[in-house]
């Protein structure tokens, strides 16, 4: 196969120890047993509980140098385990390239429309993607939404309806948490703040209130809660940062993240939607797609018309495939769902990847398998699995 080297990302694929039990219960998943089993075991972040970006998005920033290298813990016992995880993922403006826009060298935040929900007692924020908000009904909240937030001094961009960018220096060096890792929580430790200082931005606070003011009895949001759903009533601010030189990790990357997906466009990677299974995958590796926007496969050329690619860098012909079918069930504690996901990707992913490993078809097969706060990298060759004495269990990777 045209394959030669793979490397699965698996955002919430690891469920956290208090729900491990539930969520793996009645589950057989061999191919996965084995090599996790066999498989050296390469980087673990263990991460802490009020990290502001999610563990795969650390990973897939570090992986192409759009993040500072992870520290490794001295306390942590083991080579390549860290704790303290960095908490660096500025993202944002490989988003807003993915999304066709053009980040230049501005500063660039993600905003998207969301529902804040009250509690008893707080404040909580439902998970964007629950929201079942049509491009339409989007589109019209941002045509609202962008005039008083322009007034206020602040550049925006819609290149797609449910994901804009602002960029302003009033902004300064504000962090926000990313969507998923604030959503079924108390809001308050998770809204922006300066980096440096944990104040809060009185800029990004005067652009959210014209925003929910505007928004408020909004004709949208008035059929929206006629039909049952929530009204969008605010705004999420996240992933704030900079173009910057990326290198080329993969070859192919094949994910439908906008993240990820910007930064093979950054660094040169052929660029593809992530397949429904290992042998879509295998069928489609090698040809180019529509969705590459133009830029060459393979070592044919190193960067963008941003001038962000990495000239001279070199990824081995090694794929990269981002595939995320447990998010929402994991940000809703949805287990029986999460539980069938894990065992359809054991079906789709898993056992065939072991099976092109042992064919030789496959030469080596990573995975990095993440959590909520943290994240586990594991690497498998075919000589790896006849090293029968490794033991290794799939529970021994749960991060407390």
């Amino acid at each position: 196969m045209p394959v030669d080297r793979l490397h699965l990302l698996v955002p919430f694929a690891l469920p956290s120890a208090a729900a491990a039990s539930t969520a793996l219960a009645g589950l057989e998943y061999p191919a996965l047993s084995k090599l996790v089993a066999r498989a050296s075991l390469g980087e673990q972040t263990i991460g802490e509980d009020f990290q502001r970006t999610l563990p795969h998005e650390r990973w897939v920033a570090r992986a192409f140098g759009a993040a500072a290298p992870q520290a490794t813990a001295s306390t942590a016992g083991a080579p390549g385990t860290s704790g303290a995880a960095d908490d660096e993922a500025p993202l944002a403006p490989w988003m807003l390239l993915a999304d066709g826009g053009t980040p230049g060298d501005a500063t660039w935040a993600c905003v998207q429309p969301v529902h804040v929900r009250i509690a008893h007692d707080h404040l909580v924020l439902i998970d964007p993607a629950s929201l079942e908000l049509a491009d339409a009904d989007a589109a019209a909240l941002y045509a609202v939404a962008r005039p008083l937030i322009e007034e206020l001094g602040v550049r925006i961009e819609a290149p797609t309806p449910q994901r804009w960018y602002l960029s302003s220096e009033q902004f300064g060096t504000l962090a926000g948490a990313s969507p998923l890792r604030a959503s079924g929580r108390n809001i308050e430790i998770w809204l922006p703040h300066e980096a440096q200082s944990g104040q809060r931005s009185r800029a990004w606070m005067k652009v959210q209130n014209e925003v929910q003011m505007a928004w408020f009895e909004h004709p949208v949001n008035e059929a929206r809660e006629a039909r049952g759903l929530p009204a969008v009533n605010s705004i999420w601010f996240h992933a704030q940062g900079a173009l910057r030189p990326v290198k080329r990790a993969f070859s192919r990357v094949r994910s439908d993240a906008a993240a990820t997906r910007g930064l093979a466009l950054a660094s040169g990677a052929e660029l593809g939607a992530a397949p429904e299974t290992f042998r879509a995958l295998a069928a489609s590796a090698g040809t180019p797609t529509s969705a590459s926007h133009g830029i060459a496969p393979n070592n044919a050329r190193n960067s963008t018309p941003d001038g962000t690619g990495s000239a001279g860098t070199h990824a081995n012909g090694a794929t990269l495939v981002e595939i995320d079918p447990f998010s929402a069930a994991y940000i809703q504690q949805d287990w029986g769902r999460w539980n069938a996901a894990f065992a359809q990707l054991e079906r789709d992913w898993f056992a065939p990847a072991l099976a092109a490993l042992e064919a030789r078809e496959l030469a080596e097969l990573g995975l990095t398998l993440c959590g909520d706060t943290g994240s586990v990298t594991l690497t498998a060759t075919r000589g790896d699995l006849r090293k029968f004495w490794r033991r290794r269990e799939f529970a021994s990777l749960i991060i407390d």
